[in-house]
């Protein structure tokens, strides 16, 4: 399993708890008590590391390559998922996947942002960096939702935008905003998840909700820590200190008001237990829409609206 940097004390305890075991099998010699000690000082130091990690740890962590991507939440939380390409204009952006899917029974439009698993298709998904098409289709597909009475599921994992000239040339900001505007006014109701990384325009294009929840090791920030300490300091070895300032994590973030709610996660990540994570997220979709889906659309709106207005008040 790949490790992080924090995680090497974690991994050398279990290399050894796992060279005690071998040899106990191998040997037939009882080293029960040995272990069992090891065993204990590994529960702490798990604990220890885990229940105090700042916030450039969450950033690694929201980042791990076995992190749990959209499609593998569409696959262990729904069923019968039809996914539907392109944005009528111009290409199907694989950066951004959606669809039609059932969620605990009821029919919903689910969409997210999805990373590849290897070189090959990172390239092919852009690493989860949409073009203007993938911000388009995501609309379609909400717009749809709407003709259909279907709640709308989205699910950010993006580390930005694509900053390509050829994005910009097919108005990237255009499609961001337009998501913005038009997200207000879809009468259906909208959770927003953030899964991994919730990086800048990239991330809020899909972001405007009635309810706004972030995983426990989620991020979601206006730039990324290395984009941030580059500006600030003129150095990206800064990124640690920026994610401080940034107040990226999901304890901030609620705080500030920003986000709803917090997802818990398995002991050291989504990656740790994908099923339970999945379970948790799951709990929360299904706790928020059974509640969102009472409310009339005219109150629906109102209370939207007004969620965002409220973001960023300040007095002089």
């Amino acid at each position: 399993m790949h490790r992080l940097d924090f995680e090497k004390p974690i991994a050398e305890l279990e290399r050894k708890i796992e060279e005690l075991k071998s040899f106990t099998s191998n040997k037939k010699i009882d080293l029960g008590s040995e272990i069992k000690n090891l065993e204990e000082k590994l529960a702490k130091l798990r604990k220890d590391t885990y229940g105090n990690l700042s916030a450039w740890q969450r950033v690694q962590i929201a980042r791990h390559p076995k992190r749990p991507y959209t499609m593998d939440y569409i696959q262990l939380l729904m069923t019968d998922f039809i996914e539907l390409h392109g944005d009528r204009l111009f290409a199907d952006d694989q950066a951004i996947i959606g669809g039609v899917a059932k969620f605990n029974g009821n029919k919903v439009m689910v969409m997210g942002h999805q990373k590849g698993r290897d070189t090959k298709e990172n390239l092919r998904r852009n690493f989860g960096c949409a073009h203007p098409e993938g911000y388009r289709k995501a609309l379609r597909l909400m717009k749809m939702a709407q003709r259909f009475n279907l709640p709308v599921i989205t699910l950010i994992d993006t580390p930005g935008a694509y900053p390509g000239v050829d994005a910009e040339e097919r108005g990237q900001a255009q499609a961001i905003a337009t998501n913005l505007k038009e997200m207000i006014d879809i009468a259906v109701p909208i959770v927003v998840i953030v899964i991994g990384e919730g990086g800048s325009g990239g991330a809020i294009g899909l972001g405007v909700g009635d309810k706004v929840c972030l995983l426990e090791n989620a991020y979601y920030s206006v730039i990324s820590p290395e984009g941030c300490a580059s500006i600030l300091w003129r150095n990206s070895a800064k990124a640690p200190e920026a994610s401080e300032t940034l107040k990226l994590t999901a304890k901030d973030l609620l705080n500030l008001g920003i986000i709803d709610e917090i997802i818990s996660e398995p002991l050291g990540g989504a990656h740790r237990d994908p099923e339970k994570a999945a379970k948790n997220l799951g709990d929360t979709l299904k706790r928020n829409l059974d509640e969102l889906i009472k409310i009339p659309k005219e109150r629906l709106l109102q209370l939207r609206y007004e969620k965002f207005r409220k973001m960023g008040i300040f007095k002089e």
